[in-house]
């Protein structure tokens, strides 16, 4: 919701794009570290504590974000929203074995990978629109006010049933060590995380691309930000209904490839104009959208226990992956911006290409 303010707190400040870009990059460096201790503590103390207190968290960094005064105020801020969303995004893919199996589970994380790209869509939209009329502190009050309904339903939310983990805090961490022992959990965990490496790469990039590099306008810069959300959505969507009828590991390879002539078109064309940057860029946002439920359930077909750590885990390296891809674009040392998104795609479908063949064929030799 904010991102079309980045360049009005560059003029405000006086700061860099870099600089500006800490608050988007801190956020989801602490966000990921903290998925790791809010995994174990929900298998240690049930999802619904963890939940509520996390949203409550979430709301007191949007108060202290609207409040901040500098670069360094608000990206402190942004560390307690980030500790706070942490507890919600450890706990969905958590909650989703809980409470799911089979076809059923994957169908869910369809429908959850549909609803996730929705705030993103409607986000950038809306927070161009309140540029326009208000301060760009009334974007983190309205995250807030937003969070209020997110805290409704972690108290409605009745703690499912799952074996939980015993002892103190270093028990619940060496949780960590019984996950990383698991060799075919963590090699789909590290073959699908670099997966939305381009994508994470664009959300960082889009509004100095959009707005600085085409001369558009925050409400149009929305826009454009929100067909990609757009397109993620649908490809979640067509997931859900793919997924019946159709082999996971058929419609993985497929979007595998779709990823990559996504990352080979925005190469070729440069993303020299806004319709030449946005085709190949929705390409590489639709099959990052098909293909996220897919991987996500088989990583969670992978563990039968410690299921919050292992969700933790994998959103972690997922999310710090894309981290490191925010901040390295924000640098010129590439030809452009969206060539290094494209060539960022193609890394992102290509090894994962690979190592899903392999897996796959590995298990099936040890099946026989």
């Amino acid at each position: 919701m904010y991102l079309p303010a980045i360049p009005t707190l560059q003029e405000i400040w006086n700061i860099s794009l870099p600089e500006a870009n800490l608050s988007l990059v801190v956020y989801f460096g602490t966000f990921s570290l903290l998925l790791l201790v809010h995994g174990p503590l929900s298998d240690r103390y049930g999802r619904k504590p963890v939940l509520r207190w996390g949203i409550l968290l979430f709301i007191v960094g949007c108060l202290l974000c609207a409040s901040a005064g500098s670069i360094t105020m608000l990206v402190l801020a942004r560390m307690v929203q980030a500790t706070g969303a942490a507890a919600a995004s450890a706990l969905s893919l958590a909650l989703a074995k809980d409470l799911y199996e089979g076809q059923e589970r994957q169908k869910i994380l369809a429908y959850i990978g549909v609803i996730i790209p929705l705030c993103p869509m409607v986000a950038p939209m809306l927070g161009g629109f309140m540029l326009k009329y208000l301060s760009w502190r009334w974007i983190f009050i309205c995250q807030g006010t937003l969070a209020l309904a997110g805290l409704y339903g972690a108290l409605r939310l009745k703690e499912p049933e799952f074996e939980r983990t015993r002892g103190g805090i270093l028990s619940v961490a060496q949780r960590y060590v019984v996950l990383l022992k698991n060799r075919s959990y963590i090699s789909y965990t590290l073959a699908f995380c670099i997966m939305p490496a381009g994508f994470f790469s664009f959300v960082a990039a889009s509004s100095n691309i959009y707005i600085v590099g085409f001369g558009m306008s925050a409400e149009t810069y929305g826009l454009y930000f929100g067909f990609n959300a757009l397109c993620m959505m649908i490809g979640s969507l067509l997931c859900s209904r793919l997924c019946v009828g159709h082999s996971t590991y058929s419609i993985l390879l497929f979007s595998l490839v779709g990823l990559l002539a996504g990352g080979v078109g925005m190469l070729v064309t440069g993303g020299a104009t806004p319709l030449l940057f946005l085709v190949p860029m929705g390409t590489i946002s639709f099959f990052v959208g098909l293909s996220r439920p897919i991987s996500m359930n088989i990583v969670l077909e992978q563990v039968e226990k410690d299921v919050g750590a292992a969700s933790a885990l994998v959103t972690f390296a997922f999310f710090l992956l894309g981290a490191i891809a925010m901040e390295l674009i924000s640098f010129d040392w590439w030809p452009s911006k969206a060539m290094f998104i494209g060539m960022l795609s193609v890394i992102g479908s290509a090894l994962p290409f690979v190592a899903v063949v392999y897996l796959h064929r590995q298990q099936k030799r040890t099946a026989r």
